[in-house]
Formats: structure tokens, C-alpha cells, sequence
């Protein structure tokens, strides 16, 4: 399936994650566990939710996986506040039933997409580009967004 890609503007969003340094090959069994530890807690608390996170601030991966909140959230255990960053991103949108294939394929097409946008000598990402995944609260779509900024 053909994933498009395009451009939105976003502000930026708090979340409550848990910060961790895995291995790529370990996170596709992690990420579900963090996840449910972040969800544990936010459920003892009065915070207003959203959709869950996952941000990838380099090649190790060190991850932040959790959920947007309504507001910033003081720190329990290893969950702790976070932000997803305000700035232009590109996203796209998987659509149908949730598998690993599908979202792999959008996030795929996003990141080549980016690749394809560098600029300059260096051939940098436009703004220093960090990738992150963002699931849309609809099950049948899961809208990846790889983010930081194209541009400020």
C-alpha cells in the first residue's frame, strides 16, 4: 500500500514516558511493557489523557515511550514529564486493522521522505529532524509522525 506524506504543524504536546537506552532488536518486546507501566501510573493519577508515544532521539535507540497528557505530570517511579516538540512534521497514515506491516510501511514511508527532503552540502535533515511515532486514538488508523522540526 502507498503511504502519502504530508507536511501539519503541531504545538507542542506534554507527555508522561518512561526514558530507556534498548537495543532495536529488544524494543519490538519493550515497548509494550514500558507503555503498561506508563498507563499503570497515569491511572492513579487525574490527568487527562491522549494517545500514546513513542520518540526515538537517536540510533542506540534511546526511547521515550508513553502518552500524551493534558498537562505536565509530576514525576512517579521511572515515568517522568516529557514534551512532544512544537514545529512542522511529516506524517503519515496507516489505515486498517493494526499490524506490525502497516505501521512499519508508514513509518517507512515517512522516514524516506524526509531522507529525500535533506538540503546543504552536509545533506543534513531539514532542522534537525527527530523521528517519533504518535498513534491516533481511531484503531483503524495509526498516523506516524517524524518530527522535531522541518523547519522553525
Amino acid at each position: 500500500m502507498e503511504h502519502a506524506v504530508s507536511i501539519v504543524t503541531t504545538s507542542a504536546t506534554p507527555t508522561a514516558v518512561i526514558r530507556q537506552a534498548t537495543t532495536w532488536e529488544r524494543y519490538p518486546t519493550l515497548w509494550g511493557d514500558l507503555l503498561g507501566e506508563v498507563w499503570a501510573f497515569l491511572r492513579t493519577t487525574e490527568l487527562q489523557t491522549g494517545r500514546n508515544v513513542m520518540v526515538y532521539a537517536d540510533d542506540v535507540p534511546n526511547v521515550e515511550v508513553g502518552v500524551e497528557v493534558g498537562e505536565a505530570v509530576a514525576s512517579g517511579g521511572r515515568v517522568v514529564a516529557s514534551a512532544l516538540p512544537a514545529g512542522r512534521a511529516a506524517t503519515a497514515v496507516a489505515r486498517g486493522a493494526p499490524s506490525p506491516e502497516g505501521i512499519h510501511a508508514a513509518h517507512r514511508a515517512v522516514i524516506d521522505w524526509v531522507r529525500g527532503q535533506r538540503r546543504g552540502a552536509d545533506r543534513r535533515p531539514l532542522g534537525g529532524l527527530r523521528p517519533l511515532a504518535r498513534r491516533t486514538g481511531d484503531l483503524r488508523d495509526r498516523r506516524l509522525l517524524a518530527a522535531g522540526a522541518l523547519r522553525r
